[in-house]
């Protein structure tokens, strides 16, 4: 979806300011919006992709005007609610009030280094061969979903070439809403600085994403 996270090329934002030494948390409950991110995300009720479109799908204002980690507990309010966890009223009180419905398991403390060290690996075999090799030509699908899509807006209707085969990976427009992992071959596709800012671009430079292959058509 073309959404306030999708900020790429786009003007008066200002520069990008990077902290020196800036720590991994700047407040301590910067440090529980993790954890219970990560614990109810292991409720297994939604998957990564659901929990990325429920960021993205936060009202721009409020979105823009948000810390990194008020994101995510906002949205995480959105995922517990939608899938019965907690209502609106427990949520603004902090309090149970019902009996929400109840995980398919807990993270509990001493499962959480094996958890972290697993990952959640999203590489799926496949059993066609992929449409394009490195070297191809391509254009990306001009398109603007209201649903999850991985392919920036600034890289839609653009010309590149293929860099690199990455592999086979769950297609997440469709898996953030429900409708199988159905996964395909991931491609590293480069593109000159013209063809995504236009005139005035450094030729020096160029771009690269990693676009799934239903976002690319054959030149």
């Amino acid at each position: 979806m073309n959404g306030p996270h999708d900020l790429g090329g786009q003007m008066g934002f200002g520069p990008v300011a990077p902290e020196k030494d800036e720590p991994i948390f700047h407040a301590a409950w910067e440090k529980r919006a993790l954890g219970l991110t990560l614990s109810c995300g292991a409720f297994g009720a939604w998957n990564i992709d659901e929990s990325r479109h429920a960021r993205e799908s936060i009202p721009p204002a409020d979105y823009l005007s948000a810390s990194y980690y008020e994101i995510w507990i906002r949205a995480l309010e959105t995922l517990l609610e939608r899938h019965g966890f907690a209502t609106r009223d427990e949520l603004r009180s902090g309090k149970s009030l019902t009996q929400g419905a109840a995980p398919m398991r807990i993270l509990k403390a001493d499962m959480v280094a094996g958890v972290l060290a697993r990952g959640g690996p999203c590489d799926r075999p496949l059993h066609v061969e992929p449409k394009f090799t490195a070297g191809d030509r391509v254009r990306t699908r001009n398109f603007h979903p209201e649903t999850h899509t991985r392919l920036p807006r600034y890289a839609r209707d653009k010309v590149g070439r293929i860099e690199a085969v990455q592999g086979s990976f769950v297609f997440p427009d469709d898996n953030a809403h429900g409708n199988g992992e159905n996964p395909q071959w991931v491609y590293t596709v480069v593109f000159d600085a013209a063809e995504i800012w236009g005139d005035g671009s450094d030729p020096t430079l160029s771009v690269s994403i990693d676009a799934w292959e239903s976002y690319l058509e054959r030149l």
